[in-house]
């Protein structure tokens, strides 16, 4: 399934909303050196309980609006 995510780095506390365009994800993590992307895909492995490797950023992985694929 693909799901349209708005990252908020920086944020004081990690966490997943809903919204109608999809979900907001707010991260402790910079956007610095991959290192949001990096804790978006843990914490939507998390927030959809797979594993890591199927959670994929598939466009926008230098913007703060991406288009996430999670593999069931």
């Amino acid at each position: 399934m693909n799901i349209e995510v708005t990252v908020k780095p920086g944020a004081k506390q990690e966490k997943v909303v809903g919204s109608d365009y999809g979900l907001v994800v707010y991260l402790h993590a910079r956007a610095h050196d991959g290192e949001a992307n990096e804790a978006l895909i843990k914490i939507l492995a998390d927030y959809y309980k797979v594993s890591k490797s199927c959670v994929e950023i598939i466009k926008g992985t230098k913007n703060r609006h991406k288009v996430v694929e999670i593999i069931k």
